[in-house]
């Protein structure tokens, strides 16, 4: 699949020397710099400015018609936003601090050494690609509707915090920029992942691929493919999913799990758009876009020296969190017809109905799974059931067997350490009425928290109100 043009708008070469031009075009191909509109008439520029819309400009300043000069004003005035490359065979000062006082952009002197031009190019593509996402994020962030919802479909939420994320995603997924996602086990990240390869417009495929615990060679054969010969058995080559994600979306999930060799080839993959196949010492350049997940504490992993500073700043041109469930209870409902309806359909049974218990006993569960958790709970209750209410025998189960780890880590003393301890009473007290307030008041499901039955619970109701 041949490469897809970047940057997004064409950059414009004008310049009345076509051999130089060929040279500058040939050298800015060869980066990946593939979208080019080549002028060598200067009288031209204004017209085809005013009819497509650039990227950036690569202007010499000496020209016979208009000069450069002459044009650097014009379009300061009437394209603002457009990065202009000065290139010049005089080397002159006051001349290059005229131009940089006039708005261009870089001051480049013939000869240009190769790799000055092209660091030229890619710094005034990232300026105007910050430019366009600071007025995206503007525009995106405060509006009221999302520009492309069907993207979200797959995403089951009224939660203000999830749609303030969708349209993060909006300003930000038509950038090659790299993306980090970062959320709990079970909160979505691929589904997020995905949405923001439907907005970006790729025509490329999304190819997800999951990197836990894969060592470098299955990481980089995985990814870059094969000559043949690389090892033994490699009696064929083969693409790596680099090529298959060729114009689309390659998806790493898990990249806090990548080693210290790997995160070298992925360092240059992200920063450079060029890898190397196993076995082969000729680079190739893709085009595809970058987009990364974990559920680990990758910044804590950077100070640790766990990750790689400069892979994770690269990482994280863009960086979405999705929240955990328990910050979004409020799409409990949704969530819970959601499944059933999955779940029934997935088991050819009849939707049940919920009981209204359900909601409060859900609600007090920290869902380690999150999402993909109460997914599971769904499955396994609508499999055992057989008619009408829906029974909490199964939910209760889960909720009762939630590792005493994770409890640990949610919960905080309520104990003040510097306070007196309460007595035996009043510590029950405080826990019945915790339990009563989770629960909303509802003595069954409180006593069920607490491990002890309804008439029990009465009766230390009954105690406490004698006591009052």
């Amino acid at each position: 699949m041949p490469l897809s043009k970047f940057p997004g708008c064409p950059v414009l070469l004008v310049d009345d020397d076509e051999d130089l031009q060929r040279g500058y075009a040939y050298a800015l191909r060869n980066d990946g710099i593939n979208n080019l509109v080549q002028c060598t008439d200067a009288r031209l520029v204004a017209q085809r400015l005013a009819e497509e819309e650039f990227e950036i400009v690569l202007l010499d300043l000496n020209m016979p018609h208009i000069s450069g000069r002459d044009l650097l004003p014009m379009i300061v005035q009437h394209h603002p936003e457009l990065p202009v490359i000065i290139i010049t065979g005089v080397d002159d000062l006051q001349v290059a601090v005229q131009c940089m006082r006039t708005g261009a952009f870089d001051y480049l002197v013939k000869p240009i050494e190769e790799d000055t031009l092209l660091a030229a190019a890619h710094r005034a593509i990232e300026v105007r690609e910050m430019r366009r996402e600071n007025v995206m994020l503007k525009e995106r962030l405060l509006a009221a509707d999302l520009a492309h919802p069907d993207a979200f479909q797959g995403i089951v939420t009224k939660n203000p915090t999830m749609h303030a994320l969708f349209r993060y995603v909006e300003a930000v997924a038509g950038t090659p920029q790299p993306i980090l996602i970062t959320g709990e086990t079970g909160t979505g990240k691929e589904l997020i992942a995905r949405a923001i390869h439907r907005v970006s417009g790729r025509e490329g495929a999304f190819v997800p691929v999951n990197i836990a615990g894969v060592d470098d060679t299955v990481f980089s054969d995985t990814l870059f493919g094969h000559v043949r010969g690389a090892y033994t058995g490699a009696v064929e080559p083969r693409k790596g999913l680099i090529e298959q994600a060729a114009g689309g979306t390659l998806f790493l999930d898990e990249i806090g799990d990548l080693n210290a060799a790997s995160q070298v080839k992925l360092l240059r993959l992200v920063q450079e758009r060029e890898y190397f196949p196993l076995g082969s010492d000729i680079a190739k350049r893709t085009d595809a876009r970058i987009t990364v997940a974990t559920n680990r504490d990758i910044d804590a992993m950077k100070r640790s020296g766990g990750f790689r500073d400069d892979l994770y700043y690269r990482l994280r041109s863009h960086q979405v969190r999705v929240p955990a469930l328990r910050e979004r209870l409020d799409d409990l409902p949704l969530l819970v017809d959601h499944f059933l309806e999955k779940a029934a359909q997935g088991l050819s049974k009849k939707k049940p109905t919920p009981p209204r218990e359900l909601f409060t006993l859900l609600s007090t569960y920290h869902f380690p799974g999150n999402v993909r958790e109460l997914e599971a709970m769904f499955y396994n209750a609508v499999s055992t059931h057989a008619a009408g209410i829906l029974g909490l025998d199964t939910f209760k189960e889960v909720i009762r067997t939630e590792p005493a780890a994770v409890k640990s880590e949610l919960s905080s003393s309520p104990f003040d350490p510097k306070g007196p301890l309460p007595t035996v009473r009043e510590a029950e007290d405080l826990l019945i009425e915790e339990a009563l307030r989770r629960t909303e008041g509802n003595q069954t499901m409180a006593a069920e928290l607490l491990g002890i039955t309804r008439q029990t619970l009465i009766r230390h109701l009954k105690k406490a109100g004698k006591r009052d």
